[in-house]
């Protein structure tokens, strides 16, 4: 188990501070008399007072008398040492029969003083101790993180705190299947090792960030009900050679004393890469740590029964020897969730939020392609905080889709207020998108057109596919590089110049035209791949990268992405020519509504026939 971590150090300090504190306060409290707010006299007006009958009853500590007249008021003052009180009355003359009359009394000074001048005494010595105390617990808590430096850092899941099961996963079926054989195994060993079986020693999560990694490692250790050792890949790297190859071998062991158990390593790219193409040499501190990855984990004794998973999104740049049988010799793909995968995650995140009766979670699945579990999960949370916001009891249709809107474009900025001229220019843009893109088949239907300002843009056409594709022709990427550029041509077409606006639309679709050319074989060069995207991954690689075609297939490969471009820019114009009064109807409307819905948009086509849709 993992050492407890020492308690800091500031809080000593804080603890001497105030001990000295009270110390202090308390002998200062033993010095004050309470009297401070007295009135000083002489010792002749003492005298007089007393010759006059005005003194009730006088009281002597040490050399201070402190006075009480008849009256009630207070008064003092100081006599010489050891000289008595009686002395001083009478050698001044104080007729005998008035100072039998008043009360005097003598309190006793020495005890306290004792006891005083003994605090005063030890005080500084107790403050001395307590910094040698100090410094020496401080000197014990720095050599303890010395000799704790190679120790791992791995943190042991608290299962008694929050058990999360495979019930709390949804849309990853197949890969809740697979690693079902792993809780299985720990749970029933001997069924498996009875027949010679051998589960895999190694399991490696594979896909995009979000899709439920963690989540899926968190579940198995909840389901089988086996200690969880987690860490992150860059835990086991430091400044130092040698120490991440140290945590290793310690989380090895405390894993195998633990055993049966889980080690899950987060983001183990940040040790698991090619070893032999960064800048650090033979003695490189990454290398070192995942070379001892390596040894422990085909090193495993038989029957340990430690499963070792790891996730990561980069498995391309992972060293061959980490992926190899033996190691992590299982590898599960944990895919983005398709329409009804989303619909499962949606109810799983939702199910401790109270939602209306009207909510329909299928058509809103249906409106998050390429979400993955942990958009839709701040799709949830911001449903929730909106309803909040706004006084409401549940979470209904209208927030959860205004909280797709602030997921995908961010928020709207309704303080940025656009003059006329850039309203209406922005108006026009968005049109243009709309309506070259609702024309073409290959791309998508139009759910939404508006001039409101969400995050960098000044406005956004949200195309919204009517269901989950996996494939892409050259049909529709044509068509969607002509809706790319319909904002371009619409400006260009009704202002007669271009503006800055345009300028994230030509970035994608010369991006989109490119690798129509260099990497998905759609163009005159044929079925070949231009550019090794392997080559690209290390720092040290790229100083020695040398392109793998020639200046003249580079020169070819621009003139064929600029044809693309040139063919669409024209296939755009005549589209924006052929619907300009219709365009130019839309956008009035748009600049006076600001924002158009898809049922409101489809209605301007209502008298005009439009090709059908591909599927493709």
């Amino acid at each position: 188990m993992p050492a407890l971590p020492n308690p800091p150090q500031k809080r000593n300090v804080f603890l001497y501070l105030i001990i000295a504190a009270l110390i202090v306060a308390a002998t200062t409290m033993m010095f004050n008399t309470g009297e401070q707010t007295t009135q000083e006299i002489t010792l002749n007006t003492f005298v007089e007072k007393t010759q006059s009958g005005e003194i009730h009853k006088v009281e002597v500590s040490d050399n201070r008398i402190d006075i009480e007249l008849v009256d009630g008021s207070k008064l003092y003052t100081f006599k010489e040492s050891g000289s008595s009180i009686y002395e001083i009355l009478e050698k001044s003359g104080v007729d005998e029969d008035i100072i039998a009359t008043i009360p005097i009394t003598i309190i006793d000074t020495e005890s306290g003083k004792f006891w005083t001048d003994l605090l005063i005494g030890i005080v500084p010595f107790l403050l001395i101790i307590a910094f040698f105390v100090f410094m020496m617990r401080s000197a014990q808590s720095s050599n303890n993180q010395a000799m704790s430096f190679g120790k791992s850092r791995a943190k042991v899941y608290d299962k008694g705190k929050q058990k999360t099961t495979f019930d709390d996963v949804a849309g990853a079926e197949e890969a809740k299947e697979e690693l079902s054989e792993i809780v299985d195994f720990l749970k029933k060993p001997q069924k498996y090792t009875a027949i010679g079986a051998k589960i895999p020693k190694g399991v490696m999560l594979i896909g995009a960030p979000g899709t439920g990694k963690t989540l899926l490692a968190r579940a198995i250790a909840g389901e089988a009900d086996v200690p969880f050792f987690s860490i992150s890949g860059s835990e086991f790297v430091e400044m130092f050679v040698g120490v991440g190859a140290s945590r290793v071998r310690d989380l090895f062991s405390k894993a195998k004393k633990n055993a049966p158990c889980i080690i899950f390593v987060d983001e183990i790219d940040a040790v698991g890469r090619h070893r032999g193409a960064g800048m650090g040499g033979g003695h490189d501190e990454r290398e070192q740590t995942l070379n001892q990855i390596l040894t422990e984990m085909d090193g495993f004794e038989t029957g340990t029964n430690v499963i070792v998973i790891a996730a990561t999104n980069r498995p391309d740049i992972l060293d061959p020897a980490l992926l190899r049988p033996g190691r992590f010799d299982r590898r599960i793909v944990v895919d983005m969730p398709d329409s009804k995968a989303r619909e499962g995650i949606l109810k799983v995140h939702t199910r401790k939020k109270p939602l209306a009766k009207t909510v329909d979670l299928g058509k809103i699945a249906r409106s998050t392609p390429g979400f993955t579990g942990a958009d839709i999960e701040n799709l949830a949370n911001e449903a929730a905080i909106l309803t909040a916001k706004n006084n409401k009891k549940t979470i209904g249709m209208k927030a959860l889709e205004k909280s797709i809107e602030k997921v995908v474009m961010g928020p709207e900025r309704k303080s940025k207020v656009l003059n006329k001229k850039e309203k209406a220019i922005t108006a026009y843009h968005e049109v243009g998108h709309a309506v070259t893109g609702h024309v073409l088949p290959g791309c998508d239907p139009v759910h939404k057109v508006s001039i409101i300002s969400r995050g960098m843009s000044l406005g956004v056409t949200w195309f919204l596919p009517e269901e989950d594709k996996h494939l892409s022709s050259k049909s529709k990427f044509e068509d969607e590089i002509c809706s790319l550029l319909g904002g371009y041509t619409s400006e260009q077409m009704f202002f007669g110049e271009m503006t800055t606006g345009a300028s994230n639309d030509l970035q994608r679709a010369t991006n989109l035209a490119r690798n129509m050319v260099t990497k998905y074989g759609m163009s005159d060069l044929g079925p070949i791949i231009f550019g090794d995207e392997n080559n690209e991954i290390f720092l040290g690689k790229d100083f020695g990268h040398v392109k793998n075609y020639s200046e003249q297939s580079a020169a070819k490969i621009d003139t064929l992405v600029k044809g693309i471009l040139d063919k669409a820019h024209e296939k755009t114009e005549r589209i924006v020519r052929k619907h300009k009064k219709l365009i130019d109807h839309i956008a009035t409307d748009l600049i006076k509504k600001e924002t158009l819905t898809g049922e409101e948009f489809k209605k301007y086509f209502s008298n005009t026939k439009v090709p059908k849709k591909s599927q493709t």
